[in-house]
């Protein structure tokens, strides 16, 4: 039986009445390069299925799974079998659960488990409704505590060395500027090579590419913030609005118009 034509990239962004909170609705057959938000994502695959890279090593997700990821965790997604699927996301600014949830760790990134789907789905329905920031709020807590074993804090070990930690901190906060490898190999005390080799096998990426996607996150803040596109992109470090667009449509699926839409800009 042939698959029926689907729009190869759909996607809507919706903003909330809760600080922190907004969704992400997307269709597509597209293969993500690896890549990180500054967000938790908990979400619903509707329809098709996919395989990606995660902090837990490859997994598969299909139709009925909730898939989630960490706030900085490098992950891709490859459609199965090339045909596009379908996926509803919140996403949770680590914020929005300092006080509820310290240290919260995501530590299964797919799951198959009706109960914690029901309860993502609620809440997504939430936000489409125009539910306001209590009855928002109230929804994201109850989706914790309704499942505690999916979600609880899990210790992980720290594969990240100080010096390694000081050289992706100096991205972090140089973002624009962009230091070079010389300059964080001299910071974290290692040779270029060293720094290379352990950034990447550290934390995912390698440090041009993290340098990237912290360039994604800042960009993402300046625009909900209400800064127009073209400043935005200057002040998180892009040679111009169409580099940002660039980097939008290829990491996360959507342009930054669209995201400045679902943010009243």
């Amino acid at each position: 039986m042939t698959p029926r034509p689907v729009p190869v990239d759909a996607v809507r962004i919706r903003g909330s009445a809760l600080p922190g909170l907004q969704t992400i609705a997307a269709e597509s057959a597209r293969s993500f390069p690896r890549h990180m938000h500054d967000v938790y994502g908990i979400g619903v695959i509707d329809r098709g299925g996919q395989r990606s890279a995660s902090g837990r090593g490859a997994v598969e997700a299909v139709r009925g799974d909730v898939i989630t990821v960490n706030p900085g965790e490098v992950h891709d997604g490859v459609a199965l079998r090339g045909e596009a699927r379908a996926w509803r996301m919140l996403h949770l600014a680590p914020a929005l659960l300092a006080d509820a949830a310290p240290g919260l760790e995501l530590t299964r990134p797919v799951l198959n488990d009706p109960a914690l789907r029901h309860g993502v789905e609620r809440l997504l329905a939430g936000v489409a409704e125009g539910a306001d920031a209590l009855a928002l709020e109230q929804g994201v807590l109850e989706l914790l505590r309704d499942a505690p074993g999916a979600l609880m804090p899990e210790p992980v070990p720290r594969i990240a060395s100080v010096a390694l930690e000081r050289a992706r901190a100096r991205i972090a906060d140089d973002c624009v500027a962009a230091p070079t490898l010389a300059e964080l190999a001299h910071e974290a005390g290692l040779s270029r090579w060293q720094l290379l080799r352990g950034f990447a096998a550290a934390f995912g990426l390698p440090p041009h590419a993290w340098l990237q996607q912290c360039r994604l996150s800042r960009a993402r803040r300046l625009i909900a913030q209400g800064r127009a596109l073209a400043d935005a992109a200057a002040g998180a470090g892009f040679a111009d609005q169409s580099h940002m667009t660039r980097a939008f449509v290829r990491f996360l699926g959507f342009t930054p118009g669209a995201y400045a839409a679902a943010h009243g800009a």
